[in-house]
């Protein structure tokens, strides 16, 4: 399992589009193989800060995900929206172990 987590801060103008955006997003990468999880996260005392969790079966799966029509929707869409470029890094998952998948 590979496990991406981007940081994104948003101007606040667009915070409203980059959730509408972002949720279209969401609803897409969910249905895609090998997609365990992809989470949608806004920080609770800064309104322009989202949090990204990804998970993924196999890194191939992730980078597919890169490739995907709605990903690169997403990407153009919200790029002028951040107020800084977005950050994500990748992880390896030791726990939860894949035997309780």
């Amino acid at each position: 399992m590979i496990v991406t987590c981007v940081t994104i801060y948003v101007k606040e103008p667009f915070i409203s589009n980059f959730i509408e955006a972002t949720l279209d997003n969401h609803r897409n990468s969910i249905k895609e193989e090998g997609n365990l999880r992809f989470d949608v996260l806004q920080c609770t005392n800064d309104e322009s800060r989202f949090f990204l969790y990804e998970a993924y079966s196999t890194e191939e799966a992730a980078a597919a995900h890169k490739k995907t029509a709605h990903y690169l929707k997403w990407r153009d869409t919200v790029a002028d929206w951040m107020a800084r470029p977005r950050a994500g890094v990748a992880h390896s998952v030791i726990a939860p172990l894949e035997e309780y998948f």
